[in-house]
């Protein structure tokens, strides 16, 4: 019997090698197999909590952009006051003087002047901070990174501080120049307009797009200059010298123009405008609907110049609206322009680009 079995064995002899070999490689190459399985998954565990932290942070630095806005609005609100003072003219209007007509004038370019650059000044400041902070923000995350050496952060708070101080352009120069160039456009487009005029919704629509016409597209200047200064001495003025941070501040603040020169800035500030000026006719068509009984309805499409009201009345509820569009407390101004989808997402990707790893090589 076991001389039997001996033959078989060496009659097969190969055979038994070849599937010894068969199942050991398969053995082994099963272990290999595990040992991958058990890096790839530990590998997308690391990226999966890596991403959701890196996520989490973009939503909380997103808040902080929100937050950030609504406590410049008071200031910015302030600025353009103390420059188009109406209020000083509609005191003196309330004594009765002799050049009554010649104020009401006045009163009628700084009141649209005003408005207008509140629409404005409050677009540029919301995406404006919102390229800042995200590119602050893409920073702080790879500061604050596994590995990251903690001895050279990209973003130190002194140059944090420098940096955002920038803002103060908006607050000043550029918005000084900003209200000379729509004032000029305001003049343009209803200087010549009589206080007894009635105009429409409609046509009060049309005047609001003439302006914004003439100031986008006749400055002579893009938007972005009013929000950052671009010339070289201004930068290194803002970053008031040359030591290591403030080099740190000017490549930000360079870093920052690029971004406002771009296709995607452009798109999402033009959207933005947009938004802004037809949430403020939204505001103006309450004081343009039909008297009670009308028979028109006012959703018709003819609705928008069924109503119209003299000039010298269109321009209290024009001066009055700037309390709506800068106001610290959300009001739906500024709640469409936070919440505005292209705005997000522009600013993910500022996030996203600041926040690579790859930046580190820079």
């Amino acid at each position: 019997m076991f001389s039997s079995v001996w033959n078989f064995v060496k009659r097969h002899k190969r055979k038994f090698i070849f599937t010894g070999a068969v199942l050991g490689g398969v053995y082994f190459l099963g272990k290999y197999a595990q040992k991958k399985l058990r890096e790839m998954q530990e590998r997308e565990a690391t990226e999966y909590i890596a991403q959701a932290r890196r996520q989490f942070h973009f939503e909380s630095n997103q808040r902080t952009c929100n937050m950030t806005v609504l406590s410049m609005l008071p200031p910015l609100r302030e600025a353009i006051i103390s420059q188009l003072n109406s209020e000083s003219l509609t005191a003196v209007l309330k004594t009765k003087p002799a050049n009554k007509l010649e104020i009401w004038e006045d009163l009628k370019i700084i009141s649209f002047t005003r408005t207008v650059v509140a629409v404005y000044s409050t677009c540029m400041m919301v995406v404006l901070l919102r390229v800042q902070l995200n590119i602050i923000g893409g920073y702080l995350y790879l500061d604050n990174s596994v590995g990251k050496s903690a001895t050279a952060p990209l973003a130190p708070p002194d140059v944090q501080q420098q940096y955002l101080s920038s803002i103060q352009h908006l607050l000043g120069d550029g918005l000084t120049e900003l209200m000379t160039v729509v004032k000029r456009a305001v003049q343009n487009s209803l200087g010549s307009v009589p206080l007894k005029q009635s105009l429409s919704l409609l046509e009060l629509e049309q005047q609001l797009s003439w302006i914004r016409a003439e100031v986008e597209a006749g400055s002579g200047r893009p938007l972005s200059w009013y929000m950052l200064a671009d010339d070289e001495n201004a930068l290194a003025d803002q970053a008031c010298g040359l030591t290591e941070n403030d080099i740190m501040t000017i490549r930000l603040l360079n870093e920052t123009r690029d971004m406002l020169d771009s296709p995607d800035f452009t798109t999402v500030l033009s959207t933005c405008l947009n938004r802004g000026f037809s949430r403020l006719l939204d505001n103006l068509a309450e004081f343009f609907r039909p008297p009670p009984g009308d028979s028109a309805p006012s959703s018709a499409p003819h609705s928008l110049s069924a109503v119209s009201l003299p000039l010298a009345k269109i321009i209290p509820i024009i001066n009055g609206q700037i309390n709506t569009i800068c106001s610290e407390t959300p009001s739906h101004f500024v709640q469409d322009l936070l919440l505005n989808d292209q705005v997000k997402e522009f600013a993910a990707n500022v996030y996203e680009t600041f926040s690579a790893p790859q930046e580190l090589q820079k």
